[in-house]
Formats: structure tokens, C-alpha cells, sequence
């Protein structure tokens, strides 16, 4: 039996050196020592200095510069003190007739006394003083390039809103809102089960309507008829005749509570949203349910129709936003874009596009394909129960927490944030917005609140874009998602 030699313990960093070493005697015989000098790169980089040089006198030998004002005795002295500093330490580029010479500047007694030393291009034979301060550490021609200002476009100057009016009336939460297509009064449900209509232009109580028996989500009042609908925690859907102020129809289908409410504006169909996790809609006459649009994993919290495909578009809080077609009843598209329940969406009445709200973030959206255009450039940092957006691109959300932002449509930048006052008696923890809307003119804001009144808000008359100037700073790393 062989005896086995015993083997030398090595370090691994001693390995390393070794194996380094074989490499480097095995392919690079002289590895110790620099590579010779390349002849013909070495001709390149002279040219290329020279022809930069040469283009900076030629474009800009005309600039008079600031060492060009001071008297002549000054120059001559600076132009004697610039010979000195070229045969002692500057370094002269090579080539025929060495007009340039680079090294520290000298400059005239009481330009630049305190100053630290740097790296400038001093004029040696045939070169304009105004290349005096240009930059020669790298010599390339980045400090000529104009800076490309940014692509996100800047926002509009919209005036801050103000509260000017608090409605108390309601005995319970402020859940929804609707206003007549007229403009002269709007309707509110509230937890208290009942409905009340007010004047727009006093902010009077004109009617209530009682038929409810839980807390009324949605609302929504129709310009081809003279129809109100609701609809409520307790799974039913009414119809009003405002003429007669009672109701005249119910829809009945929901396995639970509805929250969400919207009416198509071409066609007497109406859609509902639920806990049921359905968007149903129905048709208006009849009562009776044509599609029940199923799809969603969670509750159905927002939906809003068009008059083109896609025609529903349903927000949820499984987190994403489905497009349908209203033709088949299928899903046309699903975005899911969200990582929270979109519990807010909002349509711009001239542009085809949309803004959805979650506690991530604010996103835009291009319809009909539902591209995704950019997030809003700020977090609300609370749950948006409620959005709505007017002609002139003023976006307004509330938030769970009291909180009223309003947001440029356009950059996104949001250029007001509000705060809601709880009214006398309530606790602060009840500073919350459920539902808003703007009037039919987008001059007026109305939300409705869990202190269970119901603000108005409009925009300061007095503002001036010098009083209330937009600070605004384009985002530098815009996400895609």
C-alpha cells in the first residue's frame, strides 16, 4: 500500500497570487511593464484638441469677456504674467506653432482675489482673450451643449378654493351626492336613510324623501327624465319621479348591499355596483336586469359610463379597474395597474381620459384602450373615497382622513391641499369626506362629510398668480407604472 504524501496547507488567498501569476507569465510575458506608446492615437488626440480649439475661437472669438474691460495696463501685465506662466509650469500642446498653452490662469490684481486655483485655457499667440475662463479639463464639448429643459408639461395656474358655506341638516353621514342637471339644486343621502334636496344657490332645504331603511351609497339624477335613482345598504334600488315625490320603481337583484351608482347618458340604463361583487345593469322602463357583469373578486365601489366603448368601466377593491362591453357583457379589459381597492374614479367631461384613486396612488389612464399615462406627483397618504375633475382641469380628491387636495389635470402637480373643519360638537377623528362633486358649471365644489354636513367650496376671487405663485418641480424619475 502506498504511503500518501502529506500535503502542504495553503492559504486561499496564496492560491489566488499563484494562479494570478501563471496567468500573467503564461499570456503577458513583460506584464510588469507599461505598453509602448501608440504613435497614431497619440496624433489623433492632438488633432482632435487642436480642431476643438480652433472652433472655439472661431464661434466664440467674438465674445468680449471680463478680462477684456479692465484698463490697459492690466492687460498688459496680466499678458506678460501669462508668458511667464507658459515657458515656467504650463503644459504646451503639441503640434506647429504651439498656439495654445494650458495651465492655472493669471489674472489681473483685483479680479478674482480670494479665488482657488483651477484649470483654464490662457491665450498664447493668435487666440482671443475671451477663451480666458473656458474650461479645459476634459476639453469636450459638454459646457457647449444647451440643457434640454424636462418633457413633463408645466401646470396651468388654477386659483386655491375656499369654503364658503357649511350645510347642517343630515342626522347621520353624508354618503353621496347628486346634482340636477339644471344646476339649480342637488340631492344627498346620508345614514340617517332619508334623502334631502337643497337649493344650489342658497344652500336651503327643499324637500326630504324618506323610502330607505339603511344608509344611501348612490345617487344619481337623469337629464332625459325626470327621474331620481338611489340606491342603499339594504340591497334595493329606487327610482324617483320628482314630479310626484315618491317612488315609482325598484329594481331588485343585488345579494347585498349596493355602493356604487351610475346612469348611461344615451341609453335608459341604468348600472349598479355591489358587495355582491357584480355590476348590474338594468334596464330603466322595464325593471328588468339585462346584464349582470360579473368578474370582479371584491365589491364593486365605483363605476361610470360613456356613450362609447368601453361604455362601463367598473373600479373594485380587488384592486383593479375592468373595461366592458355593454354589447356581449364581457370584459373588453382589465387593468391592474392599482395595488389597492380603487374606491374613486373620475371621467374628464372633454378629454378622453380618466383618473382612478387608491391608497397607492393617484393614477391617469388614456381610454378607449386604457393606456396608462403617469400617477399624480403626490400621495395623498389616505383612502380617496371620492374624485371628481371640472372642464377647467382642476381635479379635486377626499380623503378618509379630512383631507381635500386639488390637482392640476394636466402635469398632475397638486397646487392646494386642504384640510376640512369637523363642526362645533363633533370629534376630529370624524373630519372625513365620502362623497363630492362639482356643479354643473365646475364653479362650485360640494362635498359630504362624516361630521354629517355638507361644505361648499369655490375659488378665491382674489387670487393672482403673484399671490399664489405655483411652485412646482418636474419629477426626475417618472415611473411607468
Amino acid at each position: 500500500m502506498e504511503m500518501e504524501l502529506p500535503v502542504e496547507p495553503q492559504s486561499l488567498k496564496k492560491l489566488t497570487f499563484t494562479s494570478t501569476k501563471r496567468a500573467l507569465d503564461l499570456f503577458s510575458p513583460v506584464h510588469p511593464h507599461l505598453p509602448p506608446p501608440d504613435s497614431e492615437s497619440k496624433k489623433i488626440r492632438v488633432s482632435h484638441k487642436r480642431d476643438l480649439l480652433l472652433k472655439l475661437s472661431v464661434e466664440y472669438g467674438g465674445i468680449k469677456s471680463s478680462t477684456a474691460q479692465p484698463h490697459t495696463h492690466a492687460k498688459s501685465d496680466a499678458h506678460n504674467n501669462v508668458q511667464q506662466a507658459s515657458t515656467s509650469n504650463a503644459l504646451t500642446l503639441p503640434g506647429p506653432q504651439n498656439d495654445l498653452a494650458v495651465g492655472p490662469p493669471v489674472l489681473p490684481k483685483g479680479i478674482n482675489d480670494g479665488a482657488g486655483t483651477s484649470t483654464a485655457v490662457v491665450p498664447s499667440h493668435g487666440i482671443p482673450e475671451s477663451l480666458l475662463y473656458v474650461s479645459c479639463r476634459n476639453l469636450s464639448t459638454s459646457a457647449l451643449v444647451e440643457r434640454i429643459p424636462s418633457r413633463w408639461p408645466r401646470p396651468v395656474w388654477h386659483a386655491p378654493w375656499k369654503n364658503y358655506r357649511v350645510i347642517s341638516g343630515h342626522l347621520g353621514w353624508v354618503r353621496s351626492i347628486a346634482f340636477d342637471p339644471s344646476n339649480s339644486w342637488f340631492c344627498t343621502g346620508s345614514a340617517d336613510r332619508t334623502i334631502k334636496i337643497w337649493d344650489l344657490g342658497t344652500g336651503k332645504l327643499k324637500l326630504t324623501l324618506t323610502g330607505h331603511i339603511e344608509q344611501i351609497r348612490g345617487l344619481a339624477v337623469s337629464s332625459r327624465h325626470t327621474y331620481m335613482f338611489s340606491a342603499g345598504d339594504d340591497k334595493q334600488v329606487k327610482c324617483w319621479d320628482l314630479e310626484q315625490n315618491k317612488v315609482i320603481r325598484s329594481y331588485h337583484g343585488h345579494l347585498s348591499g349596493v355602493y356604487c351608482l351610475a346612469l348611461h347618458p344615451t341609453i335608459d340604463v341604468l348600472l349598479t355596483g355591489g358587495r355582491d361583487s357584480v355590476c348590474r345593469v338594468w334596464d330603466i322602463r322595464s325593471k328588468m336586469q339585462v346584464y349582470a357583469l360579473s368578474g370582479h373578486n371584491e365589491t364593486v365601489c365605483s363605476v361610470f359610463t360613456r356613450p362609447t366603448d368601453p361604455q362601463v368601466i367598473t373600479g373594485s377593491h380587488d384592486t383593479t379597474i375592468k373595461f366592458w362591453d355593454l354589447r356581449y357583457g364581457k370584459t373588453m379589459c382589465t387593468l391592474t395597474h392599482h395595488k389597492k381597492s380603487v374606491r374613486a374614479m373620475a371621467l374628464h367631461p372633454n378629454e378622453d381620459c380618466f383618473a382612478s384613486a387608491s391608497a397607492d396612488n393617484i393614477k391617469k389612464f388614456n381610454l378607449p384602450k386604457g393606456e396608462f399615462l403617469h400617477n399624480m406627483l403626490a400621495q395623498q397618504k389616505a383612502i380617496i373615497n371620492a374624485m371628481a375633475v371640472n372642464d377647467e382641469g382642476v381635479l379635486a380628491t377626499g380623503g378618509d382622513n379630512g383631507s381635500l387636495w386639488f390637482w392640476d389635470w394636466k402635469s398632475g402637480h397638486c397646487f392646494q391641499q386642504s384640510q376640512t373643519i369637523v363642526q362645533p360638537g363633533s370629534l376630529d377623528s370624524e373630519a372625513g369626506i365620502y362623497a363630492l362633486s362639482y356643479d354643473v358649471t365646475g364653479s362650485r365644489l360640494v362635498t359630504c362629510e362624516a361630521d354629517k354636513t355638507i361644505k361648499m367650496w369655490k375659488e378665491d376671487e382674489t387670487a393672482t398668480p403673484e399671490t399664489h405663485p405655483v411652485n412646482f418641480k418636474p419629477p426626475k424619475d417618472i415611473r411607468r407604472f
